[in-house]
């Protein structure tokens, strides 16, 4: 079997984008795109549990049984895929000329399953150990039909989530401490996330008499002046606005004064406020098939 060259992530897509630029600022050249079967908020959740992200042409679709597809969902089919490798996107493992993998899609309005022979399509996957040409989606449902601006939107992506300076995965909120000024209505709220890698990521609201709040994070040890408010549509707003629980977790809470409690939980629905809501269409990927 012959092997595509294996590719890091950092190697492929090393283009000098900052991860705090707005994707959709660096798409507006981008072609007129097809309806979206993915968010940038979903890419971003594929791109985070894949290894390899490759663009293939399916040669053949078998149906696989409903009793020997565990934990398929309604209204959808379970399918054999064998592809031909068009392309390695990204990924640090040697690809063959041919993959194999399982897919989950689902019917249409009559109960028809798609045709996917000869369609090209985007996969976000990992190597399976000992089985060569053996691909595990990431999700059961990992596989988007190919158009350019698909493509070109994920290897944006991708440049952000290799970028020097991109932020890390977060996993959950570690500390929040609200602390009042010497004036009246004056306080600064700090709110440490946790993250994937223990790396750094701090939250800071800072309120003034008679002034709106001011907020931004840093993921820096040191958080002062290189506390920033992420640009909207930045992979630092969606790590935050896909990631941070919907309230601020009452144990993470380390004041003990009531006002303080109360100021610091109030920050924290402020920031979310100032984030929006995270546009996902897809649950977030945990196991392949």
């Amino acid at each position: 079997m012959k092997f595509l060259p294996s590719i890091m992530f950092a190697a492929a897509l090393a283009t000098g984008v900052s991860a705090a630029t707005p994707l959709a600022a660096q798409n507006q050249t981008a072609p007129a795109a097809a309806p979206q079967q993915a968010t940038d908020p979903d890419l971003i959740d594929l791109a985070d549990h894949a290894e390899l992200v490759l663009r293939v042409k399916i040669r053949r679709q078998s149906d696989v049984a409903p009793e020997r597809a565990p934990g398929l969902r309604p209204g959808y089919a379970r399918f054999y895929i064998e592809a031909d490798t068009l392309n390695l996107i990204a990924g640090s493992a040697p690809v063959g000329e041919q993959v194999r993998y399982l897919v989950d899609l689902p019917l249409d309005a009559r109960g028809k399953k798609p045709k996917l022979k000869k369609r090209e399509a985007l996969l976000f996957a990992r190597p399976v150990a000992g089985r060569p040409g053996e691909i595990q989606l990431v999700a059961p449902d990992a596989q988007l039909l190919w158009n350019e601006a698909l493509g070109q939107r994920t290897r944006l992506i991708l440049e952000q989530l290799v970028a020097s300076d991109a932020p890390p995965r977060i996993v959950g909120v570690r500390d929040a401490l609200s602390v009042a000024g010497t004036l009246a209505g004056e306080s600064e709220t700090q709110i440490f996330l946790e993250t994937l890698n223990d790396q750094p990521a701090a939250i800071s609201v800072v309120r003034r008499p008679g002034m709106a709040p001011v907020w931004g994070v840093s993921f820096s040890e040191i958080v002062d002046q290189a506390v920033r408010v992420p640009p909207r549509g930045s992979l630092a707003h969606y790590r935050l606005a896909c990631a941070l629980p919907r309230s601020l977790p009452g144990e993470a809470n380390l004041a003990r004064d009531p006002a303080d409690r109360a100021r610091a939980a109030d920050d924290y629905r402020y920031v979310l406020s100032q984030l929006g809501p995270c546009q996902r269409q897809r649950a977030a990927p945990t196991l392949g098939l």
